[in-house]
């Protein structure tokens, strides 16, 4: 495998399909931005996206690829403008940052969302629990 270049790494790379008005809206938006960017229709390149789907666990189009990063819709952005954030974002990351230092970050990040999830999902429950024992207690009263 030869190795990847810079340019090879800071190149924009959208997974889609020529169906998916929400792609056409992406790319669109990268045009807008003046964002170059190589369109790779799923279709026809199967096996990269294979490898796509089977790093990430999803088949979302579209999905990007910038500087090694993965960005799949839903997981990483929720909209077009979302997404050139997050562009904008990696863009500025500091390239002495190791692959596997911004992975123990993001995993990190990741447990701490499902750990906030989890308390609030608690909280609410404890809440439910509070209200269901109230009106079980009114009405053993009025009984």
């Amino acid at each position: 495998m030869a190795k990847k270049t810079k340019k090879d790494t800071d190149k924009v790379i959208v997974y889609s399909n020529e169906t998916c008005p929400y792609c056409k809206e992406v790319k669109e938006k990268l045009t807008e931005k003046g964002i170059e960017f190589e369109n790779r229709l799923t279709t026809n390149f199967q096996e990269e996206w294979h490898n796509v789907i089977g790093l990430t666990g999803m088949a979302q189009i579209p999905t990007i690829l910038y500087k090694e990063t993965l960005l799949v819709p839903g997981r990483d952005y929720g909209n077009a403008s979302g997404l050139m954030m997050m562009l904008e974002t990696l863009k500025k990351t500091n390239k002495n940052i190791s692959l596997e230092q911004a992975t123990l970050e993001r995993i990190k990040t990741l447990t701490y969302h499902i750990q906030t999830a989890f308390r609030r999902t608690d909280q609410l429950l404890r809440q439910i629990e509070t209200k269901l024992n109230t009106e079980e207690n009114v009405d053993e009263s009025t009984d």
